[in-house]
């Protein structure tokens, strides 16, 4: 057996000048060390069933020799059933961290208490396994949705940024917030039918499965009508922006889901152009 994640770090601090930071890159080993040796649920997943996940982190200040300012970009993967390939679930980009961190500093796990630098890697560990568990089961994600909630309760109270309720901003609370409010279920639907019934027999049923994904386009049509500035939905258009367009490339449905996807994502425009092209 294993543990859930199987999570890649990699810690960029180029845009800090000085050799007395030198020290954050035993940081990139310690959250390594912390997201794969945690128990973060209590399924036992054998080795192959890991979740397949990385964090980039970019250090883009230095607010004390200790206080750093980050941006993050959290990815996880799933594999296709009956392929070789695998697919990216979720990407999300957080360009609002800051947390304090000193020469060995060991991370301890203590759910019970908020830490700046811990607490937002057990909110992205227990996001991830929400996601990758909707994959495989109609809301089967929710046990750790709750869970990062449990976190980011802890949190919001602290002042730092990225955990605030308040306002419209696109930030790690409204995610979580899109995720656990009833109107967006239809959404985490259509990631277990999306990956399932779509891209899992997709290889050997070919035309069902971009019958099925046109009719999540049609969901997901009805859902941008519904949900104005839906940050959970522009999380799944820009992980999946690009499969979408490989998925119609070359068949009969190629204009039927170029009308559709350039309407609910339009910032991908140019992408979903090469289906008419």
């Amino acid at each position: 057996t294993a543990q859930e994640l199987s999570c890649q770090v990699q810690l960029d601090r180029s845009q800090l000048s000085g050799s007395e930071f030198s020290f954050l890159d035993d940081l990139e080993r310690r959250i390594r060390e912390y997201m794969n040796t945690q128990d973060w649920t209590d399924d036992r997943f054998l080795a192959h069933e890991q979740i397949v996940c990385s964090l980039q982190i970019v250090i883009l200040e230095s607010v004390t020799l200790s206080d750093f300012r980050a941006r993050l970009i959290v990815t996880s993967r799933r594999p296709i059933h009956g392929t070789s390939q695998s697919t990216i679930v979720t990407r999300i980009n957080d360009a609002e961290w800051r947390f304090e961190y000193g020469r060995g500093t060991s991370l301890q796990y203590d759910p019970q208490q908020y830490n700046a630098l811990t607490s937002v890697l057990d909110f992205y560990a227990y996001l991830l396994l929400g996601y990758d568990y909707d994959t495989f089961s109609a809301l089967g994600g929710t046990p750790y949705f709750e869970q990062a909630r449990t976190v980011a309760d802890q949190a919001e109270g602290s002042g730092d940024p990225g955990w605030s309720s308040v306002g419209t901003q696109q930030n790690r609370v409204q995610l979580l917030s899109n995720l656990l409010d009833q109107r967006h279920e239809p959404l985490r639907r259509v990631y277990y039918t999306y990956h399932r019934k779509g891209l899992d027999r997709f290889v050997r049923e070919t035309d069902a499965a971009r019958t099925q994904m046109l009719d999540l386009l049609g969901t997901l049509q009805s859902l941008n009508q519904r949900l104005s500035r839906s940050f959970a939905l522009n999380v799944f258009f820009q992980t999946k922006y690009q499969e979408l367009t490989a998925l119609f490339s070359g068949s009969d449905r190629a204009s039927q889901a170029h009308r559709v996807l350039v309407q609910v994502d339009p910032s991908h425009s140019s992408e979903y152009d090469k289906l008419v092209q």
